[in-house]
């Protein structure tokens, strides 16, 4: 197939456009990381959406006919993609995250932590019993706590972040998952807009951690995304270090603190050699997140 095809089908199948689509993907210079990894499942997500259909539902066939103006709205989007280099979920306004649907848009990061896994797995054998009560630092669009509160009915969960865009955005997705009761959304710089006696037994975060070098060298895609979201210093420690200086006085005794440093683990390794650090491995993919005890810190 060449570039063309895409923009001169008329009439075809979900399959037709999303063989096209990967096509006309695999032709220009992309990168992927916003929850695909290849052009196949771009275009298939992308195309599954333009069809008004949710990617994250199988179907029994993709021999189904493509009308006039889905066509037209795939044809717009895979261009967007390909030309302007928009992330999907920017581009169709919803992800998934923790087999939840969530809002999307350039307020905050689009949700791919490697943190889901652990979430649906209720963090065993690590948390031994229920959360009563859950911090999320950095929480962006809310995804992380969105996604706590529901694998643990009994628990409320704190979520902070310092972008008030972000927050909005995060305030969308609580009302859409019916989490007003229990998930609590502030802004703030890290653990400023806490009371000093307020305890939790678990605090997550997903922050700031891409260092100086790997800033200078990032993709189109990742342009979109607000930077502030992503750049933490020349090595990447900037907000991780402040986390682990303050994060003790808010753990009960038997607290965890599970944070997110992906590409930055080696400098974690180095800078905080006296942490007893466990980082964890994933069956579905993705690195860099570690636990510490509040003991340890």
């Amino acid at each position: 197939m060449s570039d063309k095809d895409l923009f001169t089908l008329s009439k075809c199948t979900l399959a037709d456009l999303i063989e096209a689509g990967e096509a006309y993907l695999t032709r220009h210079s992309l990168v992927y990381g916003h929850g695909t990894d290849n052009p196949f499942d771009e275009a298939a997500w992308l195309a599954l959406e333009a069809c008004d259909l949710s990617p994250a539902e199988p179907l029994e066939s993709y021999d189904v006919p493509v009308t006039a103006i889905q066509l037209k709205r795939a044809q717009d989007w895979f261009k967007r993609r390909a030309v302007d280099k928009i992330p999907t979920a920017y581009i169709t306004g919803r992800a998934w995250f923790a087999g939840l649907e969530f809002d999307v848009d350039e307020r905050a990061l689009i949700p791919r932590s490697p943190i889901a896994e652990l979430i649906l797995d209720q963090f065993s054998p690590w948390l031994v019993e229920s959360p009563q009560a859950v911090l999320d630092l950095c929480c962006g669009g809310g995804c992380i706590a969105i996604a706590i509160a529901n694998v643990f009915p009994a628990c409320t969960v704190d979520a902070i972040d310092l972008s008030a865009d972000a927050l909005e955005l995060a305030s969308i997705n609580v009302a859409k998952h019916n989490m007003k009761n229990r998930v609590s959304l502030y802004q703030g710089d890290l653990f400023s807009p806490l009371e000093k006696s307020r305890k939790y037994d678990l605090i997550v975060s997903n922050p700031p951690y891409v260092d100086g070098r790997d800033m200078r060298g990032i993709a189109a895609e990742f342009t979109r995304e607000p930077q502030m979201g992503l750049a933490a210093g020349d090595d990447g420690l900037d907000i991780v270090e402040r986390i682990l200086a303050d994060a003790k006085a808010f753990l009960e005794p038997n607290g965890l603190l599970i944070i997110e440093v992906g590409n930055s683990k080696e400098a974690v390794e180095k800078r905080f050699m006296q942490l007893d650090i466990m980082w964890f491995e994933f069956e579905y993919g993705g690195d860099g997140v570690f636990l510490v005890n509040a003991a340890s810190l």
